[in-house]
């Protein structure tokens, strides 16, 4: 078919030439075009495996589906076709993986992707769909065609995955409650988001107020507060956000008034005293209560002389 298109292409321009300039230049027309056609014919033959990839960039929000085209054109029967899907992931480009791959009429799909992708149209279509998408599917993935007898290299489209999703919930966490002109640093940590969430902190009460946040990679961001004071005392905010949501968390953080070191000698001054005061007052009442016992014993004891004594003048 591309050579009689060559062909036809020589004689579009022959317009209302007169029959002697036609055939006067019969030969040179005749040459050049079997040279035409030669030409047509052996670039038919180099490209006659041709991949083609229509989007080099596709972007998915996680949990939809999504199609990753691959078109190919080819000269030979489709009976040994072989296409190859692979996937290179962001998160490991150092370990690509076999999505699936068609085989001499035959699907073979990586076990932990099975029934979420599968060919659309095989053999007369390289295209795949990747269904409830996440966010490690993200990546460059190939497509490697190849359909002997064909000696040519495989033939290979790329496309570039993006996995757009909100931010994960962030975790909020600090160091203590602290004292009066003590220090302390908040942390908000997201797993995951795409594009990468922005952090931010803000008090919320008693008055709304931006702090500025130190990002330690690009998923943690931390405030750092100093020289605290009662005004410190609060209700913080931490939002991580991309455009397609924000997840937000909290903390609410005291301000302890520790006493000074005066007060607190004082008190244990008046903490002594209090307990030497309490163990005379135990020792007067265990003195107080040995004479009461010791008073009583010697009036039993004179009651029984004085018995004793009357009885015996009786019986005289």
């Amino acid at each position: 078919m591309h050579a009689w298109f060559c062909f036809d292409l020589q004689f579009a321009h022959r317009g209302e030439r007169s029959d002697f300039d036609y055939f006067s230049e019969m030969d040179t027309s005749a040459g050049w075009i079997l040279w035409t056609m030669l030409s047509c014919f052996t670039a038919l033959d180099c490209t006659a495996l041709r991949v083609t990839v229509r989007d080099s960039t596709v972007e998915v929000i996680r949990g939809d589906s999504v199609v990753l085209t691959c078109s190919f054109f080819t000269s030979s029967p489709l009976t040994r076709l072989n296409i190859i899907w692979t996937l290179t992931p962001f998160s490991s480009p150092e370990s690509p993986i076999q999505v699936i791959v068609y085989d001499h009429g035959q699907v073979i799909e990586n076990p932990s992707l099975v029934g979420r992708v599968a060919f659309t149209g095989v053999p007369w279509s390289a295209d795949i769909v990747l269904n409830d998408t996440c966010v490690s599917d993200a990546g460059v993935y190939r497509c490697m065609i190849n359909n002997p007898p064909e000696t040519a290299d495989p033939g290979i489209g790329e496309l570039v995955l993006s996995v757009l999703a909100p931010p994960s919930l962030p975790v909020c966490q600090w160091d203590r409650d602290i004292d009066l002109g003590g220090s302390v640093t908040l942390t908000c940590t997201v797993a995951d988001g795409a594009p990468t969430p922005q952090i931010r902190w803000h008090k919320l009460n008693p008055d709304k107020l931006a702090l500025p946040v130190n990002m330690e990679g690009d998923l943690t961001g931390s405030v750092h507060i100093v020289n605290a004071s009662s005004q410190t005392s609060g209700l913080y905010q931490c939002s991580a956000s991309n455009f397609l949501g924000t997840q937000n968390c909290y903390v609410n953080l005291s301000i302890y008034n520790t006493p000074d070191s005066s007060s607190g000698l004082l008190q244990g001054v008046l903490l002594t005293l209090s307990m030497t005061l309490m163990m005379l007052v135990l020792l007067v009442v265990i003195l107080w209560l040995h004479r009461t016992r010791l008073e009583v014993k010697d009036d039993q004891c004179y009651n029984e002389i004085r018995y004793t004594t009357s009885l015996k003048r009786s019986f005289v």
